[in-house]
């Protein structure tokens, strides 16, 4: 396995929508332990998306178990998400948000409270994910970064809601 380097806004690919996979193949299941091996080692990934090491592919991670929102509510622990679509999505929820291509920021973004995802999972079945709280978070996070959505596209008022980031972490 290996650390892949995170690509940082404004590189481009940050900004393209992803291209499905054909399936969860070995060249693509070793790149998922690549991908898994870049979030364990990024301080403070719960998530990581296959554009953001510059991978055009729609494949997401998210782990919220380690974090300290995490573990506030009920949560699916490792997930692996291949062709991601969201099927039905309720509540709304503003959270603070940072991101590991968009470092030097974090910002108040609105979000669904809930989410239910249908997607490929790690072995290549398909999965049904209902997900609550920071875990629905961190998926629609990730999600956008396939369609070429930053976090910084979702806020409403930069002056209000745009944050410097003192640390990363």
């Amino acid at each position: 396995m290996a650390v892949l380097p995170i690509r940082v806004f404004p590189d481009p690919v940050l900004k393209e929508k992803a291209a499905p996979v054909e399936g969860v193949t070995p060249e693509v299941s070793a790149f998922i332990d690549d991908l898994l091996e870049t979030m364990r080692n990024s301080p403070g990934g719960v998530g990581i998306a296959a554009p953001q090491v510059g991978i055009s592919r729609r494949i997401i991670i998210v782990d919220v178990s380690a974090h300290r929102r995490g573990g506030q509510e009920p949560n699916h622990g490792l997930l692996v998400l291949a062709n991601p679509e969201v099927l039905a999505m309720g509540g709304k929820q503003v959270v603070r948000e940072g991101c590991m291509s968009v470092p030097d920021y974090t910002a108040n973004v609105q979000r669904a409270q809930w989410v239910l995802v249908d997607a490929l999972g790690r072995d290549g079945e398909r999965v049904i994910v209902e997900s609550i709280g920071f875990e629905a978070v961190a998926i629609q996070h990730e999600m956008d970064h396939l369609d070429g959505i930053l976090f910084l596209d979702r806020v409403v008022s930069i002056k209000n809601d745009l944050f410097r980031r003192k640390k990363y972490r």
